[in-house]
């Protein structure tokens, strides 16, 4: 919205700042971070009083949790509220990427807060039918896809390797919307620890930033030998204000956390990241900075595959961050070797810009 305003004031003196994407990134990331830590703890209190008993506990799950019954969740709600309040301030509104990444953000957010209400109300695990979550879930990324393909070509690019792709053609669409709902559905499975995920997310959000910015520019695009993508430079802003709005989330969800994100935010900032990685083609890419999303849903698939072939399991608990609880490793320790993780492989992912 300060964009427009701005544009349409022909960016006059100091206003001229908000030309510049890394202005507005900054500024989004601020904005978001200021608004998370100010309606935190009034928000953190309401869910208390409306959740009574919280987020319900794995009874089956390691022992130390039962500690966190009373722990309110949605707390993905303080996220959306700050990022998308950034989101309007400060992108460029003309953008389609905006708009197809808002719509798979909130979207997301919305079946996921559906899921958490399920849960609370019904003191229950179970939430939504899965079939039902998957099918909006799919619709929403399907309508995301199509604004998006509209602006890019359907070639999949293949990182390490300058002007290489494979030729998707229709198919397309359902792979972005693939990736969309499988980051939605990682992230989700990552949040199983006090921090665990946001962390996480806001170094992918890091990465990506960096990645948008340079697939936006022609002449960085043309010298690192990647995609260009008019306009996605754009969605450094909405990775931005990511960060912002996490670190917010993060002060109250550190350990022991005052409050859960829920679905309502792990499917909102993986579906986001999704759309962010899809819009800049760099899919596969994604699949590398968010290698620890990745391994939290494979530990998942190969557990419940496994069991159901043999009657045994490859790991003592799935997701897997429960695998090592149940090896002996504290929470913490758990949390804070999986942050590390975390930033090795957003390494290994900005590095692909320039070996190729």
């Amino acid at each position: 919205m300060l964009y427009l305003i701005a544009d349409w004031l022909n960016f006059p003196g100091v206003v001229n700042l908000i030309r510049y994407q890394s202005f507005r990134a900054g500024a989004a990331l601020m904005t978001a971070l200021v608004i998370g830590l100010i309606i935190g703890p009034r928000f953190i209190n309401m869910l208390r009083l409306r959740q009574g008993k919280g987020q319900p506990i794995r009874e089956d799950g390691p022992k130390t949790h039962l500690a966190k019954r009373g722990t309110p969740t949605m707390g993905g709600l303080m996220i959306l509220i700050s990022l998308v309040i950034a989101m309007t301030l400060w992108m460029d509104l003309t953008n389609p990427f905006v708009w197809a990444c808002l719509a798979v953000t909130i979207g997301f957010g919305v079946i996921g807060f559906m899921d958490d209400y399920d849960k609370v109300k019904k003191r229950s695990h179970a939430g939504i039918s899965g079939r039902m979550r998957l099918g909006l879930e799919f619709l929403v990324a399907g309508i995301a896809s199509y604004i998006i393909v509209s602006q890019i070509d359907t070639n999949l690019y293949i990182p390490f390797m300058s002007d290489r792709y494979i030729p998707l053609g229709p198919f397309y669409y359902v792979f972005a919307a693939v990736v969309m709902v499988g980051a939605g559905n990682a992230v989700n499975l990552t949040d199983g620890l006090d921090g665990l995920a946001t962390m996480p997310v806001i170094i992918a959000a890091g990465a990506f930033a960096i990645i948008a910015y340079l697939a936006g520019r022609a002449d960085y695009a043309t010298y690192l030998g990647i995609p260009h993508v008019p306009r996605a430079g754009e969605l450094a802003i909405l990775c931005a204000g990511i960060m912002g709005a996490g670190l917010a989330f993060l002060w109250f969800n550190a350990p022991p956390a005052a409050v859960f994100m829920g679905d309502t935010g792990s499917l909102a900032l993986g579906g986001a990241l999704g759309a962010i990685a899809v819009s800049a083609h760099h899919e596969i890419v994604l699949a590398i900075v968010g290698g620890l999303f990745v391994l939290e849903a494979v530990s998942v698939i190969v557990q419940v595959f496994w069991f159901k072939r043999t009657g045994k399991r490859v790991f003592k608990m799935a997701p897997i961050h429960h695998h090592f609880e149940q090896l002996g490793w504290q929470e913490a320790t758990v949390v804070i070797r999986f942050w590390i993780v975390s930033i090795i492989l957003a390494l290994i992912g900005l590095s692909t810009l320039k070996l190729r």
